[in-house]
């Protein structure tokens, strides 16, 4: 499904940010992702698909506390856009988790058109926003499925271990049996990597492989390991709020202005 801003008269960008491997750099992605986004003048909407609400949190937002979120929009009792809340930018806000989606899993399997459910609740605010991001979480279980069939991209963190390779083949065959039965606008924009660190030459030897799953489609953007982007989140504010003139802030707002000028290798 292809969406159009009625204000702007220009497509409104879904990208579902997925890695079925936990621990790559997925949520950190999502969340600085969309604020450099906001920063640079975009509306954006972060839809927290994760249990774990680690983009919630991220975003100084107390889950826990929640009485609502993305899970209750999904099973109808709550529209989607009575969840959504602001964030310290202006232009981006957060559809959160809350503890309830660690559910659902199991409890949307009997529902119909289960894998359609969140496309169907995005489409009564996607007319709001320029970008709006999935952060799935680190499985292909129901949710992901979800969270690909709402997207019409989508873009995959990939940590610089050879480990972190393990399942990417997986994963690719998932995107495409989304494509061919539920969303076929869906499309790699790319694979990123992250937590990199130039002073181990495995690092670049995961790289070189890498291109073997992604030809043409490796961001330049390298996410570095960094203690600065690693601590952010504990203080509930993306990098760009947290520090803004360390090496990973500067990675991602790289990142940021590639996927903006879809200049892709």
């Amino acid at each position: 499904m292809v969406y159009f801003s009625a204000k702007h008269h220009v497509m409104t960008r879904i990208i579902s940010i997925v890695n079925q491997k936990g621990g790559v750099g997925k949520t950190t992605t999502a969340v600085n992702l969309g604020a450099y986004l906001a920063h640079y003048g975009s509306r954006v909407l972060l839809v927290d698909l994760d249990p774990q609400a680690n983009a919630t949190s991220g975003l100084g937002i107390k889950h826990r506390e929640l009485e609502r979120g993305v899970y209750e929009s999904l099973l109808g009792s709550t529209p989607f856009s009575d969840i959504i809340q602001a964030t310290q930018h202006e232009r981006y806000h957060i559809a959160p988790a809350t503890t309830s989606l660690a559910g659902a899993n199991v409890e949307l399997v009997n529902l119909d058109g289960r894998e359609m459910l969140l496309q169907r609740v995005l489409a009564d605010v996607v007319d709001r926003y320029d970008f709006i991001l999935i952060d799935n979480p680190p499985s292909l279980g129901m949710l992901t499925i979800n969270g690909l069939t709402a997207a019409r991209e989508v873009l995959i963190p990939v940590q610089c271990e050879y480990l972190a390779l393990e399942g990417l083949g997986q994963l690719l065959e998932t995107t495409q049996l989304v494509k061919d039965g539920l969303q076929p606008e869906l499309e790699v924009l790319g694979a990123v990597l992250t937590m990199y660190d130039s002073r181990y030459n495995l690092s670049d030897a995961v790289m070189n492989e890498l291109y073997r799953y992604f030809p043409n489609r490796i961001f330049r953007s390298v996410i570095p390991r960094n203690v600065r982007l690693a601590e952010a989140p504990s203080y509930g504010r993306p990098i760009l709020v947290h520090d803004n003139t360390s090496r990973g802030a500067r990675a991602y707002e790289r990142l940021t202005r590639e996927i903006l000028g879809d200049s892709i290798l």
